[in-house]
C-alpha cells in the first residue's frame, strides 16, 4: 500500500502524518506529499524521509492517495495528478461531503474510500469514520487510520454527513464550550489563569473517566449530580428546552446541511 501520496498537508493532513511517523505505522520514506505551502509536518516529515512536491513522474509509484485538500479545491488537486498516477493506485478522500462516485470519476475510475477523521490523529486518539463499496479500499483505510485511533465504518454513504457533523466536527463543539466556560468563570469571579486551568483540567479529567470507565454519559452525570446541588441547578439550565439538546441538534443538522453543500 505504499508509497503513500499525500494531496495536501494541511491541518488534518499534517495531523494524519504526525500520527503516522509517531506510532512508526508508516516511515518518511513511504510517504510523498504535495502542498504548495508546506506546514510544519510536512516539512518534519521531509527530514524523516518523506518526498515534498515530488515531479509529475514520480506520482506514479504511489500505491495510496489521500486526498487531503480542501473540499472546493479537490477537483483541481485530481486533475493534476490522476494523469500520472498508477491504475492499481487507491484512492482515500478526506474531503468533507464530495461523493464517492464523483472521486472516482475524478481520478479515472479507480475504487475509493471515503473518510471523516479528527485531529486527534495526530496523538493516536483520533476518531475515523469509514466508507468504501470496494472491500479493498475499506481494507485500505482501515490499515491507514487504526494506527491513528478509532474507526467506525458506516453502512451508507448518505450517513457520512452526520459523521462529519457529529465526529469531524465536533472537536470544535468541545473547544468551543471550553471557551464559554472559561468565560462564565470570569464573569463569575476567578481570575483568567484560574478559570482556564479549573475548566481544561475538568474537562479532559471527565472525558478520561468516560473512556476509561465504559459507564454511560448519563450514568457519569447522575453520579455526579446530588439532588438539589449546585450541578443539579446548573443541569437544569444546561437541559432545558432552550438548552444544549436543542442546540447541538440545531448544530449538527446546520453540519450536515453544510457537508451536503459542500458535495455538489
Amino acid at each position: 500500500m505504499t508509497p503513500i501520496l499525500m494531496l495536501g498537508a494541511g491541518r488534518m493532513g499534517g495531523a494524519m502524518v504526525e500520527g503516522w511517523l509517531a506510532s512508526a505505522a508508516f516511515a518518511g520514506a513511504e510517504l510523498m506529499i504535495r502542498d504548495p505551502q508546506p506546514g510544519p509536518a510536512a516539512l518534519a516529515a521531509e527530514q524523516a524521509g518523506a518526498v515534498l512536491n515530488p515531479p509529475d513522474a514520480e506520482l506514479a509509484r504511489a500505491r495510496t492517495v489521500i486526498l487531503a485538500v480542501k473540499p472546493q479545491l479537490w477537483r483541481e488537486a485530481a486533475a493534476e495528478a490522476a494523469p500520472w498516477l498508477h491504475a492499481s493506485a487507491v484512492i482515500v478522500s478526506i474531503a468533507a461531503g464530495v461523493k464517492s462516485q464523483d472521486i472516482g470519476k475524478a481520478f479515472g475510475g479507480r475504487c475509493v474510500a471515503r473518510v471523516m477523521p479528527t485531529t486527534a490523529a495526530a496523538i493516536g486518539q483520533g476518531t475515523a469514520s469509514l466508507y468504501a463499496d470496494d472491500p479493498a479500499a475499506l481494507a485500505r483505510a482501515h490499515a491507514l487510520f487504526e494506527p491513528l485511533g478509532a474507526v467506525v465504518d458506516l453502512v451508507d454513504e448518505t450517513l457520512m454527513h452526520a459523521a462529519t457533523a457529529v465526529s469531524g466536527s465536533a472537536p470544535a463543539y468541545l473547544y468551543a464550550f471550553i471557551e464559554a466556560l472559561e468565560g462564565a468563570g470570569v464573569a463569575a469571579g476567578l481570575a483568567p489563569r484560574d478559570a482556564r486551568w479549573l475548566a481544561r483540567s475538568t474537562l479532559t479529567g471527565a472525558a478520561a473517566l468516560l473512556a476509561r470507565s465504559g459507564e454511560e454519559p448519563s450514568e457519569l452525570r447522575r453520579q455526579v449530580t446530588s439532588p438539589g446541588g449546585t450541578t443539579e441547578a446548573a443541569l437544569n439550565v444546561l437541559l432545558s428546552d432552550t438548552g444544549l439538546p436543542p442546540l447541538l441538534r440545531e448544530a449538527v443538522a446546520a453540519a450536515v446541511r453544510r457537508s451536503k453543500e459542500l458535495g455538489v
